[in-house]
């Protein structure tokens, strides 16, 4: 498990493109099948990174015949399918829609995401809850006029926080809210349903080689062209370039949250937008990142949140509970690293490592 920490690392097989801006670049290139010598017949690989979800991304595929370049291109328009869906804030999309007229009509990706975001509601005893978005607004993490609310007001917008008050009629493709004004917001949970998506892009395409990078998310299909596992770097929130690891999966989500992230400082007090949603306030549970593994994206997704909003304690005892679903990496203020055994023969750290195990 341990090695020379590493300060650059390479999440893709082939890099050949850079990041311009909202604007959208692609690039072709060829990887030698598995196994293969440099004699043998070449695997298609097609890439294209873009801006959306308010993140920059990367949708990365090898293939036949075109398959790569094509399976890349819909992966694309599906990332912005769905972001024009659930934009909260704009009253063009599903979500802006609902917030606007405190209910309406919904597609079936907004009605399996919504009932899925319920059920993460549940599972996490209401770690993850989707109608935090006035408390996002209060903080101005949505417009960035930030500023600290008063207790008060704090306690006044909670009394229109509960995610199990978002009533949706999955025949009907309806939703409503059962408390007045509240407004919801998937953005802890959308990323993480995109990758799922473009993992079924992939799969319909012929596709047996990929990786989705949404940001904090990273989304794995298979393994690399050659073999090998992919490797994803674990980002240390001390900033700068560093890693607190590197994690070899293959068919697996890998997804990092943490108050490093998005935050802001007044009076000389950090706060950070992960609310929450019992008290409001930033979450304050002794972790500094969340990293969760897992075949499910959007499960995954929605855990790297509830889990540092549960704090080490909680979350080894929900993984505990979980263990067959995901697995985890938690880094805590103390700078201790923990890692669960179900990926700690696949995790490399400089960083002294302490092991969860199912049985305590």
């Amino acid at each position: 498990m341990r090695g020379k920490k590493k300060k650059h690392i390479v999440l893709f097989a082939v890099v050949c493109c850079f990041f311009l801006g909202a604007f959208s670049a692609s690039c072709h290139f060829s990887a030698r099948r598995n196994g293969e010598s440099d004699a043998g017949e070449e695997t298609g690989g097609a890439a294209l990174e873009f801006f959306a979800m308010d993140t920059f991304m990367r949708v990365e595929a090898y293939g036949e015949d075109g398959q790569a370049d094509a399976a890349v291109k819909a992966a694309q328009e599906e990332v912005f399918r769905l972001e024009k869906l659930w934009a909260a804030g704009v009253d063009t999309g599903e979500i802006g829609q609902v917030n606007a007229r405190q209910g309406g009509k919904v597609s079936a990706d907004t009605v399996a995401l919504l009932t899925r975001a319920k059920e993460l509601h549940v599972l996490t005893g209401g770690a993850f809850d989707i109608s935090i978005y006035p408390l996002m607004r209060a903080w101005g993490f949505v417009d960035k006029q930030y500023r600290v609310p008063s207790a008060g007001e704090l306690a006044g917008l909670l009394k229109m926080t509960d995610a199990m008050q978002v009533l949706v009629d999955e025949a009907g493709g309806t939703v409503e809210f059962g408390l007045e004004g509240m407004q919801i917001d998937l953005g802890g949970i959308a990323k993480g349903y995109a990758s799922a998506r473009i993992m079924e892009i992939y799969r319909e395409a012929g596709i047996m080689s990929g990786l989705v990078s949404l940001g904090g998310n990273v989304q794995a299909l298979g393994r690399k062209p050659d073999g090998s596992l992919w490797r994803i770097g674990v980002k240390d929130p001390a900033g700068g370039e560093d890693y607190l690891g590197i994690l070899r999966v293959e068919d697996k989500a890998v997804v990092t949250s943490g108050g490093y992230e998005r935050y802001f400082v007044q009076d000389g007090v950090r706060y950070h937008h992960i609310l929450d949603p019992a008290t409001g306030y930033p979450a304050d549970a002794g972790l500094l990142s969340v990293t969760v593994a897992s075949g499910d994206g959007t499960l995954a997704d929605g855990l790297s949140t509830s889990l540092f909003i549960m704090g080490r304690e909680r979350a080894v005892q929900f993984w505990r509970e979980h263990a067959e679903e995901f697995d985890m990496v938690l880094y805590t203020n103390e700078g201790e690293l923990y890692v669960t055994e179900g990926i700690a023969e696949d995790f490399t750290t400089s960083f002294p490592v302490q092991i969860i195990k199912k049985e305590p």
